[in-house]
């Protein structure tokens, strides 16, 4: 019973694969003329490059890659966001540590027991990773305008059928083994 049905599938398939494979192949000639001109600008990469600087995400709208402008703001607006936070930790210990050089004891950290050398351990853990958030926020900055200038240049890249890199599969002739190729063309 179990091997009847499977012959009957098998069949089946058989049957449906035979069914495809009655067309007819028709290729149309490739015309070789190329009708439209490819209009390059030259200055497009340094303008890019230039609207970033001005206004962070310029250079992409100029690029008309639209989607990475939200992702430039929100990257700037976490490093700046990160900064005020650590710059707010390190005010509050630097402030409660002076209080203490000037004698008083009513800081916020007294009444935990955190003692001088923490507090400037405080400081110094809180200067470190806002200086830290200041630096990437700058990196972001500079990849924002090698990003627009590197976009810029890519649009521009030739990219057509005249130069083409395909994959090839054949089949030997001797052993009937499939063998994998490369194949570069280029046409003038």
């Amino acid at each position: 019973m179990k091997n009847s049905f499977l012959i009957a599938i098998l069949t089946t398939l058989f049957t449906f694969s035979s069914f495809a494979q009655s067309g007819e192949l028709k290729i149309s000639p490739k015309d070789s003329i190329s009708t439209s001109p490819v209009m390059i600008d030259p200055l497009s990469p340094a303008k890019a490059a230039f609207y970033s600087a001005v206004l962070p995400g310029l250079g992409q709208l100029h690029n008309k890659q639209y989607w990475k402008i939200p992702v430039i703001y929100a990257s700037m607006g976490a490093g700046i966001y990160f900064y005020s936070w650590q710059n707010k930790q390190y005010n509050r210990y630097r402030d409660a540590y002076k209080r203490r050089l000037a004698g008083f004891t009513d800081d916020e950290f007294y009444a935990g027991g955190i003692t001088d050398a923490t507090l400037i351990d405080g400081q110094r853990y809180h200067k470190k990773n806002k200086d830290l958030a200041i630096l990437v926020t700058a990196l972001v900055y500079i990849l924002n305008i090698v990003e627009a200038n590197v976009s810029a240049h890519l649009a521009q890249f030739n990219v057509n059928e005249n130069l083409t890199f395909n994959p090839s599969f054949y089949q030997d002739e001797f052993t009937y083994k499939p063998k994998l190729g490369v194949t570069l063309n280029y046409q003038f």
